[in-house]
């Protein structure tokens, strides 16, 4: 299964605290509700036992950029070293399929996040059953 998230990579915030009370932070629910419904409207289903995860996040290159580093930036030659960090970007999406794609995030065995520059931002996620 293969699908995309269009925009800007964004990564899993970490928990907040106020009132007493522990949340998540509006954006990152945002974020995460889109990820559940990309995976539902490209046709995904619940997958059982074992799962490979493999996400590429696809930044916007700077308007400000050389055409010389801009052809590294599209030939992949130059990569994002930019937040959001690559692990909190696979744990935004890995949360985020919790009980839609798997049961639970511990269903991944084997995840891997790549960040390259597109003109076009996206995130793309292969999940495959093992």
């Amino acid at each position: 299964m293969k699908y995309t998230i269009p925009g800007p990579p964004k990564g899993k915030a970490r928990h907040r605290t106020g009132n007493g009370r522990t949340y998540t932070p509006e954006q990152t629910a945002m974020y995460e509700n889109l990820v559940k419904y990309a995976y539902v409207e490209a046709g995904g289903k619940m997958l059982n036992g074992q799962v490979e995860m493999t996400i590429y996040a696809y930044y916007l290159i700077p308007k400000s950029i050389s055409k010389k580093r801009r052809a590294l930036m599209l030939e992949g030659k130059v990569r994002p070293t930019i937040k959001p960090d690559w692990d909190n970007i696979g744990k935004i999406v890995a949360d985020s399929l919790n009980k839609i794609a798997y049961r639970d995030d511990a269903c991944v065995t084997d995840a891997t996040v790549r960040k390259r520059y597109s003109d076009n931002p996206r995130v793309e996620i292969e999940i495959v059953e093992v």
